[in-house]
């Protein structure tokens, strides 16, 4: 190997999970180190952006940098992040929340005011927040230690982790698939898989268009919905030590106390699987890979536009020289010579497909005739 390709190669390597991201309303957020920049696809085409700092706590106390405990506070942090850009993402597109307020939500501002309203809402989130748990955490023990009681022969500790891991990943893919009908839904996730081109764009080291990320996978081994699974898959090794003698409230609520260390193992091996490509770690990262083919869809060439917007704003050192402005214009004129000479491949197609009916038409009478 030439020095030019050992070269090449470390810089290829150095590039390896120095950025993440996540699909917001109508766009994208990039994070690299600090910086983090937000677009978004406004209605007239036009594509917003806006940069901002993040530094996390893990910086500031070192103790929470330590391994396994970082993987759990990271996990925190993103929650909060992504709150956060979510919110931030939905002010640029203009939009306006009480536009948005179903006719039950309105009748209580009308009636009550606001601040019942805002306690109404929270008090709905953490009613959802309730049925998640119940779903993720009780359901399954619950269900698994009937199963336990009524059938002598799956006494067994593990039956009751195995069995009711399984059912926690069942009822999290029918979850996933479910709310992937939704529009607005489909929508996030093109924008998700328009952010996983953009970063295997870069880590290959492509240029950085939408033509060259197109044709880079969707399938990541850092995405958030892998880490779900990997929780999800270790959550059944590490859950088993729990005694099934116990009774299943107790064992749900010891399993909820052992999620911050659940989370921190997780978290250890999907940053060892995005740095590494072997054997052991493409199969237990395959699950959350197979999962992203429902949570990544195919992105057009606009949507990762804002995508590459976003990466290349999170990472002033590698791009000084990017203005997203110029940018915008350029690949609004790019997207409007594309769309006309598709236009004009599909009319030479509809004329090549009259004549060939016509042909056929033809040879038709002429084999059957009157």
């Amino acid at each position: 190997m030439s020095n030019k390709d050992k070269s090449k190669k470390k810089v290829l390597a150095s590039r390896m999970g120095k950025v993440g991201g996540q699909a917001v309303l109508e766009g994208v957020m990039m994070k690299c180190g600090d910086n983090i920049a937000l677009s978004v696809r406004r209605e007239d085409g036009g594509i917003s952006h806006r940069k901002m700092q993040f530094r996390s706590i893990r910086k500031r106390v070192k103790l929470l940098n330590l391994p396994i405990i970082r993987g759990f506070v990271n996990y925190i942090e993103t929650i909060k992040l992504s709150f956060s850009t979510l919110s931030d993402s939905a002010n640029m597109l203009g939009l306006d929340t009480e536009l948005g307020e179903t006719k039950f939500e309105r009748w209580l501002r009308e009636k009550f005011g606001r601040g019942v309203l805002d306690f109404a809402m929270t008090l709905g989130t953490v009613l959802g927040v309730a049925l998640g748990v119940g779903l993720f955490a009780f359901l399954p023990t619950y269900l698994a230690n009937v199963i336990k009681k009524a059938s002598p022969s799956f006494e067994s500790g593990w039956f009751v982790s195995l069995f009711s891991g399984l059912l926690r990943i069942a009822i999290f893919i029918l979850y996933i698939w479910l709310v992937s009908f939704m529009r607005e839904i489909r929508r996030t996730f093109e924008y998700h898989g328009a952010e996983h081109k953009s970063i295997a764009c870069y880590e290959a080291g492509l240029e950085l268009t939408p033509e060259n990320a197109k044709e880079c996978t969707r399938f990541h081994p850092r995405c958030g919905t892998s880490f779900i699974f990997v929780i999800l898959i270790i959550s059944i090794l590490i859950f088993s030590v729990v005694p099934s003698v116990w009774p299943w409230y107790v064992q749900s609520a010891v399993k909820i106390l052992m999620l911050p260390f659940v989370m921190g193992i997780s978290f250890e091996f999907l940053m060892y699987a995005g740095k590494h490509d072997n054997f052991v770690t493409k199969i237990l990262s395959a699950p959350g890979l197979w999962m992203q083919r429902i949570t990544t869809r195919e992105p057009d060439l606009d949507q990762l536009a804002v995508a590459i917007t976003s990466l290349k704003l999170a990472m002033p050192e590698e791009f000084p020289d990017f203005d997203p402005l110029t940018y915008d214009k350029s690949e609004a004129a790019a997207s409007q010579k594309a769309e006309e000479t598709d236009a004009e491949s599909k009319s030479e197609d509809e004329n090549s497909t009259d004549t060939t009916a016509s042909a056929s038409t033809s040879m038709s009478t002429e084999e059957f005739p009157n």
